[in-house]
């Protein structure tokens, strides 16, 4: 039996350039897409740009202060506010809201409080005598960067009224309740006890370093 074999057929040029103009043209299409993208981010045409056209600083006034800051409280406190109606499902109107609020309340002794004849000294300037006011609390301070809403669940009304309102999400009232709560934690602190504390022994430290051996630093409220 005769067998015959087959030769390969030879590639034709024309085959040859389709395969060519194939390649060329993936290469063009990678080429556009890597510098349409290139551009895109150079050109960012939704981008955000911000400006700040804020006003200069106005100094409206200065105050001498005759105060000593004595001590510093941390506080946080976690508000939890909910708000129901009253014939209504949370899920149609009402509000919980779980907001952290974080902030120092400062303990000071106002000199400026001292009675006449508060400060006593002995005729040989070796012996002094001082009456102080006991110590009060500033208003707390909410640190913003540490001061978040948690959680926070709206019924349906309140989230439309919430995306028709000029100011959505308004946390004013958070942060008061949560200032209250800080002033209040604080008062039942030790904070002013330390603060009573420190500025007696600041006291007694300056006046000893001027020379006088004895020192007696007491409280206006003291027998």
């Amino acid at each position: 039996m005769k067998t015959t074999r087959t030769e390969p057929v030879a590639e034709t040029p024309r085959r040859r350039r389709k395969w060519r103009y194939l390649a060329g043209f993936l290469v063009v299409a990678i080429l556009l897409v890597v510098g349409g993208r290139l551009a895109w981010s150079w050109l960012d045409p939704f981008g955000e740009q911000t400006v700040d056209r804020s006003q200069p600083v106005l100094l409206q006034s200065l105050k001498d202060l005759s105060r000593f800051e004595a001590a510093t409280g941390n506080f946080q406190v976690v508000v939890d506010l909910e708000k129901d109606a009253n014939f209504l499902p949370d899920a149609v109107k009402g509000s919980r809201t779980l907001f952290v609020g974080a902030g120092g309340v400062d303990a000071y002794v106002d000199f400026s409080t001292m009675a006449n004849g508060a400060v006593t000294v002995n005729a040989d300037r070796t012996e002094a005598t001082i009456r102080l006011p006991r110590a009060q609390l500033e208003k707390p301070n909410l640190d913003n960067r540490r001061s978040y809403v948690f959680a926070q669940q709206r019924g349906l009304l309140d989230r439309v009224e919430d995306f028709l309102s000029s100011s959505p999400g308004d946390q004013r009232e958070l942060y008061v309740l949560a200032e209250k709560k800080i002033a209040e934690a604080a008062t039942a602190s030790d904070l002013r006890a330390r603060a009573d504390a420190n500025t007696k022994a600041m006291l007694e430290g300056l006046l000893r370093s001027l020379g006088f051996s004895k020192v007696t630093v007491k409280f206006a409220d003291e027998l």
